[in-house]
């Protein structure tokens, strides 16, 4: 999937891809799976996140930190 639809999404390590029965992909958040509060299907495309780590295949984000 390209970066473009899923955002930071689609270079982060927690990423886990979804197929339907009806073709369609969901990009869900693997840290939702030990933290209930955290989106597990969050509104794409992601333009920030505090948890982002890098899959190691891409370099990480640069930009202001909060």
């Amino acid at each position: 999937m390209s970066d473009r639809k899923f955002g930071l999404c689609g270079r982060c390590a927690h990423q886990r891809l979804i197929n339907s029965g009806r073709g369609s992909t969901f990009s869900m958040c693997g840290l939702s799976r030990n933290d209930p509060d955290w989106p597990r299907y969050p509104r794409m495309p992601v333009v920030a996140c505090p948890r982002f780590e890098s899959r190691g295949d891409s370099p990480a984000p640069v930009g202001p930190r909060d």
